[in-house]
């Protein structure tokens, strides 16, 4: 989940009009059509009949023809994505190693948000499960929009992991490197709905979640080398072993294009401001692009101010720093190249799911070779959308419901 991450939405709220949102959205529907979870799309009842998202389905081509690599079989979801198998060998030792467009790697559990707005969790009678974690989640995004993506990580021993492999697999997300860790619980998180721009978190992440127990040594390095995008979070540098896996992660890459660090600032992670700035700079010299809000890029690099921000988080290593400064748009730095964004009007309903969308829309955008301006534009889009529902992975968009949103003569 992902409160406060700084998306650029304009809320337009039937509680508060036209307020700024100053963080990342989720969303309120569970799968499909009318359903005020997951927005349009398939519904859980027609992935019940259908099955799970089919494991051979390709990433979607502009011309919508498969690539001569992949297969396909007779059941696949649209819009869903799906889990990538090579048939073709490539040449060397590496041969088989698997590739996918996007692989994230850190957080994951499960999320309980109420399905009463505007009361606090004392008072609250119902609630929706969700699968949840802001890389995992950011995973879910990129193949939502036709990308072939996994994620590394690891849940408890327990019904709640059980959920999370199936959740992946539904959303077309492969699942091969999430493993059980026995005696940790798979984490738990709630929320308040206070739309438009409050979203309390209540993280139970103990007595240690098992996303901080992946380790170095179970790595598949050569398939992190070989993934299109590698994403990794800050919450991954907060503990061992956790944090030399992600070293050891970003030492395969070599600094790749496009290997991604989500700032993902979550004091309650970690001892202190300084502990969580002294890992992040030091990673920031091993990723290719920075991503985060005003808190986070205040935490890495001392300041506030988008501009110097940007830069500052150049100095450090990145060759593309997007600073996200929720109602007031986001800000892209390339070298000379500067692109800001304005932000999007929509109806916030729950503010923690929206940087997760952007970020899969990033991914995506960067995938296709887009410039930055268009790319930018785009994320922020999936971003409103999300921010417009209650789930977080289950609702994000799909490619049709963004070029929608892009189209619409109301959207700048």
């Amino acid at each position: 989940m992902t409160a406060g991450r700084g998306v650029a939405a304009v809320a337009r709220s039937p509680l508060v009009a036209r307020r700024p949102i100053g963080g990342g959205a989720r969303s309120t529907r569970l799968l499909g059509g009318t359903d005020p979870v997951a927005g349009p799309g398939p519904t859980l009842a027609s992935l019940a009949r259908t099955g799970p998202a089919d494991p051979d389905r390709p990433p979607a081509t502009p011309s919508g023809a498969l690539p001569s690599t992949w297969r396909r079989t007779s059941w696949g979801l649209p819009g869903v994505g799906g889990s990538p198998q090579l048939v073709t060998a490539r040449a060397g030792p590496r041969a088989m190693a698997p590739h996918f467009d996007v692989v994230t790697t850190g957080r994951v559990g499960v999320d309980l948000y109420p399905l009463q707005t505007g009361v606090p969790l004392s008072e609250v009678t119902t609630f929706a499960k969700f699968l949840g974690g802001s890389p995992t989640n950011v995973a879910v995004a990129a193949a939502r929009l036709g990308r072939s993506a996994a994620v590394i990580t690891r849940t408890g021993a327990d019904p709640f992991g059980t959920y999370v492999h199936r959740a992946l697999q539904e959303l077309g997300v492969d699942d091969r490197w999430v493993t059980p860790v026995p005696g940790l619980p798979t984490p738990v998180t709630f929320c308040e709905l206070f739309p438009p721009d409050r979203f309390p978190l209540y993280f139970y992440r103990w007595p240690k979640a098992p996303d901080l127990e992946i380790q170095a040594k179970e790595l598949d390095r050569d398939a992190i080398e070989a993934a299109g995008i590698f994403w990794v979070t800050a919450t991954g540098l907060s503990d061992e072993p956790s944090r030399s896996a992600v070293l050891a992660a970003l030492e395969a890459r070599a600094r790749r294009p496009d290997t991604i660090l989500d700032l993902d600032y979550r004091p309650m992670f970690w001892s202190s401001p300084e502990a969580a700035r002294t890992e992040v700079r030091a990673a920031l010299g091993r990723v290719t692009v920075v991503v985060g809000n005003l808190d986070e890029c205040e935490m890495a690099v001392g300041t506030r101010d988008p501009r110097r921000a940007a830069a500052a988080l150049l100095e450090l290593g990145p060759e593309l720093a997007v600073v996200k400064r929720g109602g007031e748009g986001v800000l892209g730095r390339r070298g000379p190249e500067e692109v800001e964004v304005a932000p999007v009007p929509t109806t916030v309903v729950n503010g923690l799911g929206a940087g997760d969308a952007f970020g899969g829309a990033l991914c995506h955008g960067l995938l296709a070779g887009w410039d930055l301006a268009r790319t930018l534009r785009y994320a922020n889009t999936a971003g409103a959308i999300v921010a417009s529902r209650l789930a977080c992975a289950q609702a994000m968009p799909s490619a049709l419901e963004v070029d929608a949103m892009l189209e619409d003569p109301g959207h700048d």
